[in-house]
């Protein structure tokens, strides 16, 4: 397939595998940030063929990994209530909450819908004003301005039984958060390409700048990430600390204006807490004011739940990228793909789940360096 096949070329991956072992002089660490990333590095081996030394640690650029449980929570609720058509994408319905998942609650009689795009939510509204219509919005930058289309179509519209149940978060705070961490070991970062054509990198520039890290803008194709790794390396390798973009066929520095405008219209900047990392200052986005009336959480008035993770799940350690999901104890024996104990392990872009499709087997004991 004509800009996908070139992208996956077996000759030109050694080639960059061999540029990349001949630049690595010293060992370094590379953090890829998006879950997509993470699938095709683990898929296609990319973790295991570089040059000793140089590790890749996988990042929380899992939209549904780091949907905080107490938020699973609140759409379970909303979801079981009468009256209510609560949609989502696929993935979302088997993340787990505190004791069940969307896909349960469906199952006992409750109208869950899986929809493509939140337009789809808007058009039941208008076709079932009976109904209160709720989205699940989840998401980085890269879905925020479908769902800011969504309300301002809903708002022309001028319907009343739509809403938003909000979960999006932003990826410059989470790599601050990253680099601040105590027990950080990240270098380097592939940035997320299609986060990037949407935002741009300006963003970016004060992070590399602050914290002297080198920041390579990379799409998700193997060529892609071993360009970026070693556009990342020859930086590192280099002493410098800049923003560089491997997309070029996709991203611009300024990225897309006319979608800011609309998440700048229909969002604001705050807090958000983040599945087993916390709470991120102004890592999240919320409805305006002018938007509030399509806000789930306001219209159902929901008490805040006592959500518990599961014990033996380790999906914070894996989110922050300072264990591998090989090293969780429930990793392939409770929980699998076919019964998650973690998002991690649901979605397609979570970490467990691409060590699982890949078959990473478990590790032995005392065995848990990101890898």
């Amino acid at each position: 397939m004509k800009y996908l096949a070139e992208y996956r070329d077996p000759v030109l991956a050694r080639q960059l595998l061999e540029q990349i072992r001949r630049t690595a002089r010293r060992p370094w660490t590379v953090m890829e940030v998006c879950g997509g990333q993470t699938h095709t590095i683990v898929r296609q081996g990319i973790d295991e063929l570089l040059a000793a030394g140089l590790r890749m640690i996988h990042g929380p650029g899992c939209p549904v990994c780091v949907t905080p449980l107490e938020l699973i929570d609140k759409a379970l609720d909303i979801a079981g209530r009468d009256r209510v058509v609560f949609t989502s994408y696929g993935d979302m319905l088997r993340v787990p909450g505190s004791d069940t998942d969307l896909l349960t609650v469906r199952a006992h009689g409750s109208d869950v819908r899986v929809v493509y795009s939140p337009l789809d939510a808007v058009h039941i509204a208008a076709d079932r004003p009976d109904r209160d219509v709720v989205f699940f919005a989840v998401g980085f930058e890269t879905t925020a301005p479908a769902n800011a289309m969504a309300v301002l179509r809903a708002h022309q519209l001028g319907l009343t039984n739509f809403s938003m149940l909000v979960s999006h978060v932003l990826v410059p705070p989470a790599m601050t958060a990253i680099l601040d961490a105590p027990d950080c070991q990240v270098q380097a970062f592939l940035a997320a390409g299609h986060v990037c054509a949407v935002m741009g990198w300006t963003e970016y520039e004060p992070i590399a700048a602050t914290y002297g890290v080198p920041i390579v803008v990379t799409g998700f194709e193997p060529l892609d990430l071993l360009e970026g790794v070693l556009m990342a390396v020859r930086q590192l390798q280099d002493g410098r600390a800049e923003i560089e973009n491997q997309y070029a066929r996709a991203v611009r520095r300024s990225g897309n204006t006319a979608a800011q405008d609309a998440i700048r219209r229909v969002f604001r900047i705050g807090d958000r807490a983040w599945r087993g990392i916390g709470t991120i200052a102004a890592s999240g986005l919320m409805l305006t004011d002018e938007f509030a009336a399509y806000d789930a959480e306001r219209r159902f008035r929901i008490t805040e739940p006592a959500a518990q993770e599961h014990p033996a799940c380790i999906a914070g350690d894996i989110l922050r990228g300072t264990a591998v999901p090989t090293a969780c104890p429930a990793y392939a024996r409770q929980c699998t793909p076919r019964s998650p104990l973690g998002a991690p392990m649901v979605s397609t872009e979570g970490t467990c789940a691409a060590f699982y499709t890949a078959g990473r087997t478990p590790l032995h004991a005392g065995e848990g360096r990101p890898r």
